[in-house]
């Protein structure tokens, strides 16, 4: 009589025979093999025959090291500059026919850095809370929001120079006031008006605007880099002002990329003197009103406008860097170092940070020397160019 046989289960768990594969067709696929391109069978047989074949474990040892050098080590995030450098490279071959200005270049950067960190996020990161910090008197203030409120933030603050450009600057009816609105008052409306909290739909219109402020400088007139932008209580040209927003938008760039333990980069160097430039230049003023309140020490005598006088030499290091000499006694004087009491040196970046209200006045300065009184109405002046 016949033995039992087995059961069709039983057999179709079976191993399957080892391939058996010539030496000429194991040879080629050690290319394969060096680029992990083989099958699970493919590469067991290839593996078995190197042991045995001398010649192919030469030739499979060259192959892996050559495929070693296609694929080097590198950081997952792309070179911050190397849309600039991309651009560059292009523009060099065929020149745009109309140009982005070099003082829009800043904001131009800086949203797309922006929006680039923004493109992945998803439902949980946009809801991340951020604090946003600034200085007011001679103390910190803050203000809770998410990552989303830091976009509709940017939003309807970048709203002003959309409306000294007639592109309309109210996203939802909400904003439109007589005399214009403060930055933090724009702010505080429009996020009292919405009837959910923000979500990541804000990025569209964000992006949507930045865009469209770009191409519309880009193809104004000779005469726009002077159009006054108002913000409540001053104004600023159009050329400063995109530089300040170019430089709240890195700066809020930043405190979403904490809230979500992501690396982000300063901006480029030659765009980061500009933004150290205009605080440079509003220095005077904010010192002026600073001592009208009773929170800097008295000016040391009259100074003949457009003339030199008292000055703080403030040396920029690193990123950004340069010198600016500061005018201590009047906004309408001018900076010299022939008059200069004062020396504060700071790195260019923590120089942008103290500037955004994000560190300590007293704990910026990597070197002072002169007149400490007029060296710490500076640093708090500075400081206080801060705004939410």
């Amino acid at each position: 009589m016949p033995g039992p046989r087995g059961a069709a289960d039983d057999l179709a768990f079976l191993p399957a025979p080892p391939v058996k594969l010539s030496h000429r067709v194991l040879k080629s696929l050690l290319g394969a093999w060096a680029l992990v391109a083989c099958s699970p069978e493919e590469t067991e047989a290839v593996e078995d025959h190197l042991t045995d074949c001398a010649p192919c474990a030469d030739e499979a040892l060259r192959l892996r090291d050559a495929v070693s050098l296609l694929h080097t080590e590198r950081n997952l995030d792309l070179d911050p500059l190397l849309r600039s450098r991309v651009l560059q490279g292009c523009l060099g071959r065929r020149p745009a026919r109309i140009p982005v200005p070099v003082w829009a270049a800043p904001y131009d950067a800086e949203t797309a850095r922006l929006d680039a960190l923004l493109n992945d996020f998803g439902k949980a990161e946009w809801h991340a809370p951020v604090r946003l910090k600034w200085y007011e008197g001679e103390q910190a203030a803050s203000q809770r929001t998410t990552v989303a409120g830091v976009i509709g933030h940017l939003l309807t603050v970048d709203g002003l120079v959309a409306s000294a450009l007639g592109l309309g600057d109210d996203p939802d009816g909400t904003l439109g006031a007589e005399p214009p609105l403060s930055p933090a008052e724009r702010t505080r409306r429009y996020w009292a008006a919405l009837a959910t909290p923000p979500d990541r739909t804000i990025r569209e219109p964000w992006r949507e605007q930045s865009h469209t402020l770009i191409r519309t400088v880009s193809f104004a007139g000779q005469d726009a880099p002077a159009t006054a932008v108002p913000y409540g209580e001053f104004s600023l040209p159009l050329r400063d002002a995109l530089l300040d927003r170019a430089f709240e938008c890195w700066v809020h760039a930043e405190d979403i990329a904490d809230a979500v333990d992501y690396p982000y980069d300063p901006p480029a160097s030659s765009h980061l003197n500009l933004m150290i430039d205009l605080a440079a230049r509003m220095l005077p003023a904010t010192l002026a009103g600073r001592r009208r309140s009773g929170l800097a020490s008295p000016p040391r005598g009259p100074v003949p406008e457009g003339r030199p006088g008292r000055s703080l030499r403030l040396e920029i290091e690193g990123a950004g860097g340069g010198d600016w000499y500061i005018p201590l006694d009047s906004p309408a004087a001018t900076g010299s170092p022939d008059h200069s009491v004062a020396h504060v040196a700071l790195d260019g970046v923590e120089f942008g940070r103290l500037a955004a209200g994000h560190v300590e006045p007293e704990e910026a300065v990597a070197g002072q020397e002169g007149d400490r009184e007029a060296i710490r109405d500076v640093l708090f002046a500075a400081a206080a160019l801060s705004r939410m």
